[in-house]
C-alpha cells in the first residue's frame, strides 16, 4: 500500500547506510521518480519496480554513453563517466556497433577452456587467504574479500596486482556523490588508466597464457582492440575484477553472521552454494544502483514521459527487492529457486566476469566458515558501515573474532 511520508534523501549518508526503506518508498510511491542529484544539481530520474528496472536496462531506446546522448546540462555539470581519460570509452558505455566488436573480442579471453582453468587457483589463494586472515591481530573479513579478487585478477592477466588497496580506493573514489571531490574523482579514474597502461606496458615485454595477453592478442579477422579500447577493457577488469567480488563476498558474510539459520543450513548442505551465491546476488547485491541511462529520444517509461537526453538510473537493489518480483524479498533465503534477479545486470550490459565473480565467491565465503566456525562479529552490528559511494554496495570494514573462545 503507498504511504504517503516524505522519503528520506536520496545519496544521503542515512540512504547510503540503508537504502531499502527509500527503495519502498519509491516503488509504492513514485517509481520512476524524479529528482536532483547532487553533483551539479542536475535533474534525472530513478527507476526503482523490477518490471520497469529490467525494460529499462534491455531498452535499446536509452544508452549509457552520456558523450553522445546525455542532455547538455548533465555533460555541463561534470557528470560524464570518467572525462577525459580512456576509462571514459569502457565497454559499459559503448552502443553497438562499438560494443558488439570491442565484447566479442573480449570474450575470446573467456572461453570455456579458461573459465575450466579457474577453480584452481582461486581454491589456493583462499586458502593462502585464511592463513593470512588467522594471522591478523585484528581480523577484518574486508580485508580477506579484497585479497582473495586481487590475487585472482592478478594469477588470470598475468601481473600481480600488488597496489590493488590503491585500486579499490581509487575506485571508491571516482563514484563519490559529493560535489566537492569531483575533481579527485577525476584523478582516480586517471589513476586507474595509468596502472591499465602499466600493466600492458609489462605484459608486452612478458606475454603468457593470461587474460592480459588473450586482450593484447585478440582479434576476428583483421579486427582488434585498438590501444585507448585496451587501455580501457583492462581498467574494467581492474574495476569489476576488484571490487565487484570483494563487495559480494563482504556483504555475503554479513548476511549469513545476521541470519545464523541460513548460515547453519549452508554448512549442513554445501551443495546449496549455487543457488546461495544467486540469493547473495539478489539480497545485497555488489552495487546498488546501475550507471546512468540516457533517453535517446522522447520516450515514456513506467507511465512517466522523458525527455531525450534526461538521464535515468535504475535501482538494482530495489528491484531485487522488489515484492511484486520476490516473495519475502527482504528475506535471505539461500533456497530460493524463483524469477532470476538483476544483481549483474541485464540486457547489453549485462556483467562481462559474472561466471568469475559466481565462482570466486562460490569457493570463498564457505571455506572462511568451514575454516572458522565459530566467527562472529568483532564489534556491536550498528558500527558496521557502508562506503558512501553512489554506484557500489561495499562494506568499509567487517571486523569479526575467528574463534568461540575470544581469541584471535
Amino acid at each position: 500500500m503507498a504511504t504517503h511520508v516524505t522519503p528520506p534523501k536520496l545519496f544521503g549518508s542515512e540512504y547510503y547506510q540503508d537504502p531499502y526503506p527509500m527503495f519502498a518508498w519509491l516503488r509504492d510511491n513514485s517509481p520512476v521518480h524524479e529528482f536532483e542529484f547532487p553533483v551539479g544539481n542536475v535533474p534525472m530520474w530513478i527507476v526503482s519496480r523490477f518490471e520497469d528496472v529490467h525494460a529499462l536496462l534491455g531498452d535499446q531506446r536509452f544508452s549509457n554513453d552520456a558523450a553522445a546522448w546525455a542532455a547538455q546540462e548533465f555533460k555541463d555539470a561534470g557528470l560524464v563517466y570518467a572525462e577525459g581519460t580512456p576509462v571514459e570509452r569502457i565497454l559499459t558505455v559503448l552502443d553497438p556497433p562499438d560494443h558488439t566488436r570491442v565484447r566479442r573480442l573480449a570474450m575470446s579471453a573467456f572461453t570455456p577452456r579458461r573459465t575450466a582453468q579457474w577453480e584452481e587457483p582461486i581454491s589456493r589463494i583462499v586458502e593462502s587467504a585464511l592463513d593470512r586472515l588467522a594471522a591478523q591481530d585484528e581480523p577484518d573479513v574486508m580485508t580477506y574479500a579484497s585479497i582473495v579478487p586481487a590475487e585472482v585478477m592478478g594469477e588470470i592477466m598475468g601481473i600481480p596486482l600488488d597496489r590493488f588497496q590503491e585500486m579499490l580506493h581509487a575506485i571508491e573514489r571516482a563514484f563519490t556523490s559529493d560535489p566537492d571531490l569531483q575533481d579527485d574523482a577525476t584523478r582516480a579514474f586517471e589513476e586507474i588508466s595509468a596502472y591499465g597502461k602499466a600493466l600492458i606496458a609489462e605484459k608486452r615485454l612478458r606475454p603468457g597464457d593470461d587474460l592480459t595477453s588473450s586482450l593484447i592478442a585478440a582479434r576476428d579477422g583483421d579486427d582488434r582492440l585498438n590501444e585507448a579500447e585496451l587501455v580501457a577493457m583492462v581498467a574494467l577488469m581492474i574495476m569489476v575484477g576488484l571490487d565487484t567480488t570483494r563487495n559480494l563476498i563482504g556483504s555475503a558474510v554479513l548476511a549469513l553472521l545476521d541470519n545464523p539459520d541460513q548460515r547453519k543450513l549452508l554448512a549442513d548442505q554445501p551443495e546449496l552454494i549455487g543457488s546461495a551465491v544467486e540469493e547473495f546476488l539478489r539480497f545485497e547485491g555488489a552495487l546498488t544502483i546501475g550507471l546512468f541511462r540516457f533517453a535517446k529520444e522522447d520516450v515514456e517509461i513506467g507511465g512517466v514521459k522523458l525527455p531525450a537526453g534526461a538521464p535515468v538510473v535504475a535501482a538494482l537493489q530495489s528491484a531485487n527487492r522488489d515484492p511484486r518480483r520476490f516473495e519475502d524479498p527482504d528475506r535471505l533465503d539461500i533456497t530460493r529457486d524463483g524469477p532470476r534477479h538483476l544483481g549483474l545486470g541485464h540486457g547489453l550490459h549485462n556483467c562481462l566476469g559474472a561466471a568469475l565473480a559466481r565462482l570466486e565467491s562460490a569457493i570463498a565465503i564457505p571455506a572462511l566458515f568451514d575454516r572458522f566456525p565459530d566467527l562472529r562479529l568483532a564489534v556491536p552490528r550498528e558500527e558496521i558501515a557502508y562506503n558512501e559511494t553512489w554506484l557500489l554496495r561495499s562494506l568499509t570494514s567487517l571486523p569479526v573474532v575467528l574463534h568461540g573462545d575470544g581469541e584471535r
